[in-house]
């Protein structure tokens, strides 16, 4: 079973996975005229990414396991947490891309933003297909969105798979590997390392001394393979010449970082289980529940902002970096923070003649929001 403690530290890494995203496209030398330029070097965004699905599968795996709502409710609730934060992003990006645009147009040249009309935007943001196949494209400026398409898929697959059963639940699963494409299943394997990874914390702890080395040696392990450039080298085997696989184009190394990602997690279980962590646990509660924000509007945010100030050196790096930061967590108090009111409204909405909507039962307003 979980622990308080393991759940503070959970919490910790999404946001610190967030930020790290963050300064991933920070380190652009367009806006921080190559100062932080190593980040990059070390694909620092792209290993966070993997981070995230990990944490993504267990945090699913454990809501199907905990809230027996059937795939209405299960449905209904991985929806409305992807289009409470996904909708605003949308508009706040589309807004901020046009205006940005029309202000300094050489500044969102060179593939940074790509024009969508409004209309295509939400129509392939809000059905998260911006990633399907071969339909790839980048929403606007926003460079962060195409995760979420893999996300949805990601959630769909898993229902079927587990609500499921019989020929429909092949039938159904082989048709959305097809719709989803490659791209997307190459990196499914991390995500479902985090359902392997909620299914092992339901079983008993281990030794200590066998959970200090798996928490330590993989991230000795990550370390020396940064070093060593083992990314880069496993990256050659599939990433030259295999341009269309966009994002998905080291999967090798994915799942090798995620594996190692998840043997940590399991010692950590272990080694926070009953650690007094309850001073942190508050604030590390609070910056978590602004991690999805941060992630998917922070690029718009960024893009809008550079093109506003002139760069500035160190002092204005770390200008820019807060003003990001302030942002995206002022969008957080307004969209994320409040999906429990989010989901009472979209359940009023559609409502039937029972006043109940279809597949979604009552949760109070103050229910976890996950």
């Amino acid at each position: 079973m979980m622990s308080r403690g393991f759940s503070i530290y959970l919490d910790l890494l999404r946001f610190g996975a967030a930020l790290v995203v963050l300064l991933s496209h920070f380190a652009y030398p367009k806006y921080t005229d190559g100062r932080w330029l190593w980040v990059r070097e070390l694909n620092l965004g792209s290993d966070a990414v993997v981070v995230f699905f990990v944490l993504s599968g267990f945090v699913i795996a454990l809501v199907a396991d905990r809230k027996p709502t059937g795939v209405g409710g299960f449905g209904f609730d991985r929806m409305t947490r992807l289009v409470s934060v996904a909708l605003p992003a949308l508009l706040v990006g589309y807004a901020l891309d046009r205006f940005g645009a029309g202000f300094s147009p050489e500044f969102y040249a060179g593939g940074v933003y790509n024009p969508l009309s409004l209309g295509e935007m939400l129509l392939r943001g809000l059905t998260f297909s911006n990633e399907f196949g071969q339909m790839a494209t980048r929403m606007g400026t926003n460079g962060a969105y195409w995760s979420l398409s893999y996300e949805a898929v990601y959630y769909a697959l898993f229902a079927i798979a587990f609500y499921m059963r019989g020929p429909r639940r092949v039938a159904l699963l082989g048709l959305g590997a097809v719709i989803a494409g490659v791209n997307i299943l190459l990196l499914m394997p991390c995500w479902l390392l985090g359902v392997a990874l909620y299914h092992r914390a339901q079983r008993p702890l281990l030794p200590r001394g066998l959970a200090l080395a798996m928490a330590i040696l993989p991230l000795l392990a990550y370390a020396v393979a940064l070093m060593t450039g083992v990314p880069d080298a496993l990256f050659a085997l599939t990433g030259t010449g295999f341009e269309p696989l966009r994002f998905s184009n080291e999967p090798i190394w994915n799942w090798l970082l995620a594996l190692l990602f998840v043997v940590h997690l399991t010692g950590m279980m272990t080694l926070v289980k009953g650690a007094s962590l309850d001073r942190v646990a508050p604030a590390a509660k609070w910056l978590a529940g602004g991690s999805f924000s941060i992630y998917l509007v922070h690029f718009p945010v960024l893009v809008f902002i550079g093109a506003m100030l002139p760069g500035g050196g160190w002092g204005g790096d770390a200008l820019l970096f807060s003003l990001i930061v302030i942002v995206c967590l002022l969008f957080a108090q307004v969209f994320e923070r409040t999906l429990p009111r989010f989901r009472v409204m979209v359940r009023v909405l559609t409502a039937g003649p029972s006043g109940v909507s279809d597949g979604a039962p009552a949760v109070p307003p103050s229910a976890p929001a996950r």
